[in-house]
């Protein structure tokens, strides 16, 4: 399972010129499953993002989480996390999970980040949408639940 992490002042999600969701200060999460992905992925992945130390503290370290700010999620499925464009000009999606398993671990990541009392908002699984946000740092961090990065 893959991450793009940002810490931002304001997201929202947008499906057919229609806002779904949108948050405030918080985390805009691009989430990827992979194919062997399972509830473990899920429950790291949800554990890294609620007590992730990315927030400024009083002196202006990164020592506070999503959690202790009572900040909010957005988290947005992106299956082309696991494009390989290594080879050629068109990227190939062979590491992705199937659209079955893929909804279901991201469900089960909010489920989990919501019961560790962070709330979360969530993007239309396989939709066209459009994200707009805006980055606070700006600071983006990159997760993998292999640990490949």
């Amino acid at each position: 399972m893959r991450a793009v992490v940002q810490r931002v002042l304001q997201g929202r999600v947008e499906v057919n010129s229609q806002t779904i969701n949108e948050i405030g200060r918080g985390l805009l999460v691009y989430l990827s499953v992979g194919k062997g992905d399972s509830v473990n992925d899920a429950q790291f992945i949800a554990e890294k993002l609620v007590n992730l130390r990315i927030f400024s503290d009083e002196n202006g370290k990164m020592n506070r989480s999503v959690l202790d700010e009572k900040g909010t999620i957005l988290l947005i499925s992106n299956f082309t996390l696991h494009g390989d464009c290594r080879k050629g000009r068109r990227p190939g999606f062979d590491a992705a999970a199937e659209p079955a398993l893929a909804e279901q671990l991201y469900d089960k990541v909010a489920d989990l980040i919501a019961q560790q009392g962070v709330e979360i908002k969530k993007g239309v699984f396989a939709a066209h949408m459009h994200i707009s946000s805006i980055n606070d740092g700006p600071v983006t961090f990159l997760l993998d639940s292999i640990k490949q990065f």
